[in-house]
């Protein structure tokens, strides 16, 4: 029997680009783009409080639910071991992410229709492209660690993203659902929109969710501007259904451009706002709204602003006056 829905309601807002957003904006250094390592020091925590606080009054302020991402896109064992992590270290910084985020989010708990307490992982290599690809069982094994440490932290939910390539998206899927937990799945894709390693967005999510046994919560895009991925979701078909979330970047950049730059492309937030008013037209089950590079709460603002009339299709969503 088919698992309930973690995502009950119509629409969830979570945050924006937070790597970018500390180094560009805080100032902060990240070796390896790793935010997890804030969770080692009391000024890093602070930080990140810092960093998902406006988000999470923008959420109050739309009346919307919240997805709180945990900081530990990097805190694998291939990016933890290059910082210098040992393997107990990151399984107790993994499980320290979802405390700290409920810590930070708790006082909203009352506040906001609901809250989704996620850990995210991101990809075993580079999110740009293909790196030490794996099997699908070899995928598995992978991640499994960083899934059990969420799974003790009481995590709501797994979300993967960044994917570059679906076998690592249907080992990440398999890791979750041996502990019973729910996962969301996000892949980037290029400038064309399809993944960096040439697979079609639509055979990833097809290939994955029939692997898989629809297991998925539903399906994310995001480390990409909406421009493009829009061309792909054209035709009305069955597999754009799926997908149930965006956090794009603010940039109209390819990955190998933005790999290259030394200073931020914030975008321009206008057209970036067109760009998800599409997206809500071109996918009927687009629940999840989040940013991704170059994007900080006020992308995120400028987007609710433009798609809020979404919001108040269902009358227990209305905004808060």
């Amino acid at each position: 029997m088919k698992r309930a829905s973690l995502f009950t309601h119509p629409h969830y807002l979570t945050d924006g680009g937070l790597e970018t957003t500390l180094v560009f904006h805080r100032g902060i250094q990240l070796n390896h783009f790793a935010a997890f390592e804030l969770l080692t020091h009391d000024e890093g925590m602070a930080e990140l409080g810092k960093y998902y606080l406006p988000y999470l009054k923008l959420a109050s302020k739309y009346n919307l639910p919240f997805v709180v991402e945990s900081p530990t896109w990097r805190a694998n064992s291939d990016w933890g071991f290059k910082l210098g992590y040992t393997h107990d270290e990151l399984f107790a910084l993994n499980k320290e992410s979802i405390k700290l985020i409920r810590r930070l989010a708790g006082p909203f708990e009352g506040l906001l229709p609901q809250i989704v307490y996620s850990g995210n992982i991101g990809p075993r290599g580079d999110g740009y492209k293909v790196e030490n690809a794996m099997n699908t069982e070899e995928a598995k094994l992978y991640h499994l660690d960083q899934v059990k440490a969420f799974a003790l932290a009481d995590a709501d939910v797994v979300t993967a993203a960044t994917l570059n390539y679906s076998n690592e998206a249907i080992g990440i899927i398999n890791a979750a659902r041996s502990f019973g937990l729910p996962v969301v799945i996000s892949f980037t894709v290029e400038t064309n929109g399809a993944l960096p390693n040439g697979e079609s967005l639509q055979h990833a999510i097809e290939r994955t969710d029939r692997e898989t046994g629809n297991y998925p919560e539903h399906y994310m895009v995001n480390c990409a501007h909406p421009r493009h991925f829009l061309d792909v979701l054209k035709k009305n078909e069955s597999w754009k259904m799926r997908i149930g979330g965006v956090r794009a970047n603010a940039s109209l950049k390819s990955h190998a451009e933005l790999d290259q730059s030394d200073t931020l492309d914030e975008g321009d937030k206008r057209l970036l706002s067109e760009g998800y008013k599409k997206l809500f037209q071109s996918l009927p089950k687009l629940q999840v709204i989040g940013g991704c590079c170059g994007t900080n709460h006020d992308h995120l603002e400028k987007i609710c602003k433009a798609t809020e009339h979404h919001f108040h299709r269902d009358e227990n969503l209305t905004r808060k006056h």
